[in-house]
Order: C-alpha cells, then sequence, then structure tokens
C-alpha cells in the first residue's frame, strides 16, 4: 500500500460521509453506532475502510462503554487529553487491522494462549509504533491530507520493518 493509496480512502470516506449524513433521533443504539461508524470509516467495501470501520468500532465501544440510554451516550463527555488518546487508539487498531501478515503468523500457532499472548504483544508494538509516529499535537494534523496519510502510512510500514526484524529478515 502506498501513499496514494492511503490518501485516495481517506478521501473517499470523507466524501461519502458528508452524502450520507441523515438524522440519528429515533433509531436504535445498534443502527446510531452503525451509522456513526460509517460516518467516520466509510463503507467498509475494502481493506481501508474495513480497517478503518473496526478501529472506529473499537474508539466508540470505549468511548460510550456501558451507556445504554441515549442520557448516558450524552453524557459521555471527552477532554483534549482523552480524545488525542482515542485519536492514537484509532491509528494503532487502524494500523494494526491494515497489516494481514498479523492474523496469518497468528494463525500458525496452535495453543489459543499462546495466540492470545502473541496478539496482545503484537498489539502492543503496533501501539508503540503509532505513538511514535503520532505528533505532538495531532490536532494541527490535517488527516485526510498528505500529513495524515503520510503518518499512517509509514506507521503501517514501520509494523511489517519490525515485523520482518523479529522474524530474522524474513519476510
Amino acid at each position: 500500500m502506498d501513499a496514494a493509496e492511503v490518501r485516495r480512502d481517506l478521501l473517499r470516506a470523507r466524501l461519502g460521509r458528508r452524502q450520507r449524513s441523515r438524522p440519528l433521533v429515533g433509531l436504535s443504539r445498534f443502527d446510531v453506532l452503525d451509522e456513526l461508524v460509517t460516518l467516520i470509516a466509510g463503507d467498509g467495501d475494502d481493506l481501508d475502510s474495513q480497517a478503518a470501520r473496526d478501529a472506529a468500532c473499537d474508539v466508540l465501544d470505549e468511548l460510550f462503554q456501558g451507556a445504554d440510554t441515549w442520557e448516558q451516550l450524552e453524557a459521555a463527555t471527552v477532554s483534549a487529553d482523552e480524545l488525542r488518546g482515542l485519536l492514537e487508539v484509532f491509528l494503532a487498531h487502524y494500523v494494526y487491522n491494515r497489516v494481514p501478515v498479523i492474523a496469518e503468523r497468528l494463525g500458525r500457532l496452535a495453543d489459543p494462549e499462546a495466540m492470545r499472548r502473541a496478539d496482545a504483544q503484537l498489539r502492543q508494538i503496533v501501539e508503540d509504533l503509532v505513538a511514535i509516529r503520532l505528533p505532538a499535537d495531532p490536532f494541527t494534523v490535517d488527516w485526510s491530507g498528505s500529513e495524515g496519510v503520510t503518518i499512517a502510512a509509514d506507521a503501517i510500514r514501520d509494523v511489517y520493518q519490525t515485523l520482518e526484524a523479529l522474524d530474522g529478515g524474513q519476510p
């Protein structure tokens, strides 16, 4: 995947959000969350969009954990530090989801406990690599522009390079 592909997919998702906005009042919470995920990450019709949808679901789940009513959803507030954390979580999950060799490598493990430990270690590696790439003030980044695309693409490249190094240079 190159930066042009990432940029194209982010732009497609951004334009799609504008076209699909519709009132959410009166829908079930599952429909609302589905609509929010679609607004944030697109329809999931390609690998990038699906990775973004899965990451958005994880972030929304973290943000609204335990909220069962509209009042509880409305009461969920986010500080600037929490928003930065949510952005970092989103980007880490997006990057993790964009690296299909992770699932392939985990699938080679026969022991479910070993698979869970390896998954946790790989997620931590991805989170650390994303944290390194994330600028001190991520709110100044145009995430649909070249800087945002470059940050995501570089983080994905870093994950591939790290996995290759962990395997002793084997791709």
